[in-house]
Formats: C-alpha cells, structure tokens, sequence
C-alpha cells in the first residue's frame, strides 16, 4: 500500500485558517508562511494553500515520482510533480520528505 502524505485545501487567509485548525483539531504546525502552511495530525498532514498558488490535491509519497514527469523542488527541499486524475481532480507525486 503507498502512503498518503498530505491533502491540500484552499483558504483565503493562512494565519486565519491556522488557528482555525489549531483552535478545532490536535495539530502541530509544521511550517507556515503567507502562502502556505502544513499541520500534522497523527496520521497525515492537512496542506493550507492559497488559491493560485498551488492546486487543491492529495500527495502520494512515491520514490519514483520522476516517471510521471519533470520533478520541481521545493523550499522544504522536497521534490514532486503534479498530475490530473481522468476526473480533474489534482495528485501531487512526492519523491522526497525531509
């Protein structure tokens, strides 16, 4: 079975929707920033994202990750590609988890 690592949601307001998620849910704050933030839960991080900046999706963990296309690296020095399911619906390949 592969690993989920993350789903992504769209909000407007980081900040807001971080405390929101503190206030409501057992989470730790991984990492926060004015476009994006990510919170732990014990089995899976929840990805806060603006609209436009990065697609509303899940994230597979996947070691081979290149074979569904050109690798970005991120500024949490992970790297991924994005695909679309035959439904439109956002999967984001992550080879590497710091």
């Amino acid at each position: 079975m592969e690993e989920l690592h993350h789903i992504a949601l769209p909000v407007n307001d980081i900040g807001k929707a971080v405390n929101w998620y503190e206030k409501n849910f057992d989470v730790s704050k991984v990492y926060e920033d004015e476009s994006w933030a990510l919170l732990a839960f014990e089995n899976i991080s929840l990805a806060l994202v603006l609209p436009g900046h990065h697609p509303a999706h899940i994230a597979v963990k996947r070691e081979n990750a290149e074979k569904h296309g050109k690798l970005t690296k991120h500024r949490d020095g992970s790297s991924s590609v994005y695909v679309t399911d035959p439904w439109g619906n956002a999967v984001e390949y992550l080879k590497s988890v710091p």
